[in-house]
């Protein structure tokens, strides 16, 4: 689900600090995890399950491509915003799906970690800006393999090496810093704050997914 967000070089928009365009991107993000939250303690996994798969499938991407559509395309902050949402409520469903499987304790160590890393990464986004550009083709070229591999394990071989799930959480790590370097090279302003914010959640998210399954092994 790459976005065309970060190829912006000019704006008519009005600008804002770093200190504000930072604080937007921190709210925004906060919402959707607190949106997420939500929807695991109060949607009944039941519910969920008992959906058609096919059904739940294309839900599911009509509702987040629907969404990238929208917050990569207006320069309008509250359409962003919707368009952030449509891509929060089915990641939310996901998740809710996800975290049914495993012990509350497990979840919750999770979250810390996915937090820390995620700290730690726009850290190292910050710092090494250039670094994280150079292995971009790199990212994105690994994360296609292991999709691949992973397809072939699933639907052919019926299986699925714990490996993998180390290497696609290495690999969003990488994301989550260079798409954090990539948005403080934009123009900063209210509506490029929220469409960062919005590729940011699909990279933590991603990176949350692979941890519980790597901590749910222990």
């Amino acid at each position: 689900m790459e976005v065309n967000v970060f190829d912006r070089t000019t704006t008519n928009s009005k600008i804002i600090s770093a200190s504000t365009y930072n604080i937007v991107i921190g709210l925004t993000l906060l919402w959707g995890f607190v949106v997420n939250w939500f929807m695991v303690l109060n949607i009944p996994v039941e519910s969920i399950s008992h959906v058609n798969p096919i059904i739940f499938f294309i839900g599911f991407f009509a509702s987040a491509f629907l969404g990238i559509y929208l917050f990569s395309k207006s320069i309008n902050p509250l359409v962003s915003f919707i368009g952030y949402n449509l891509v929060v409520v089915p990641f939310g469903l996901i998740i809710n799906l996800a975290v049914s499987q495993y012990d509350p304790n497990i979840v919750l160590e999770a979250i810390r970690v996915t937090g820390m890393v995620t700290f730690v990464m726009m850290l190292l986004g910050s710092m090494y800006p250039a670094f994280l550009k150079k292995i971009s083709g790199g990212l994105t070229i690994a994360l296609l393999c292991v999709i691949v591999v992973e397809l072939i394990e699933i639907f052919i071989f019926n299986t699925h090496h714990g490996i993998l799930d180390w290497i696609v959480a290495i690999i969003f790590c990488g994301y989550i810093g260079y798409d954090w370097a990539r948005a403080n090279a934009i123009p900063k302003t209210y509506d490029n704050a929220i469409d960062s914010a919005a590729a940011l959640y699909m990279d933590i998210i991603n990176l949350f997914l692979r941890i519980l399954r790597i901590l749910g092994r222990k």
